[in-house]
């Protein structure tokens, strides 16, 4: 998806316009965003896989921080940004390689803190939840 709004494009992708590197390293692609809702596509590289074949459980966590944290980023003035104080995770099955659907949803906004929940979605079946604190903090 591209996004139009000048503001929110400035304030995810910063000065170059790009998706920021955590972001492309793990193959993401913005879907939608709404005033507490994103989705972002992501892609379970093979570089991603554990010796099982499923991808790696780090990856998984990596790809919801980003989804989670990302939300927040959206709603901060210009000269803020969020550190991700918290990320609690619960894997519920293996993720194969291949697309993974990341959705996160604003809880709460505070001053200071926001709580954000993530969820990781593959062909229809939730892989894995994250409930994150980010703190919100001025550059």
């Amino acid at each position: 998806m591209k996004i139009d709004d000048d503001a929110i494009r400035s304030r995810l992708y910063g000065t170059n316009s790009g998706a920021p590197p955590i972001t492309t390293t793990l193959g993401g692609e913005y879907v939608s965003l709404e005033d507490s809702a994103l989705e972002i596509a992501y892609v379970g590289a093979p570089a991603f896989l554990n010796p099982a074949g499923h991808v790696q459980g780090g990856m998984l966590a990596a790809m919801l921080d980003d989804v989670t944290a990302t939300l927040v980023t959206s709603t901060l003035a210009n000269g803020e940004h969020c550190a991700t104080l918290s990320l609690n995770t619960t894997f519920l099955r293996p993720a194969k390689a291949g697309r993974l659907l990341g959705r996160a949803e604003l809880v709460r906004r505070g001053r200071g803190v926001c709580n954000v929940n993530g969820e990781l979605w593959q062909t229809d079946k939730l892989v894995a939840t994250a409930s994150a604190v980010c703190m919100i903090v001025a550059r």
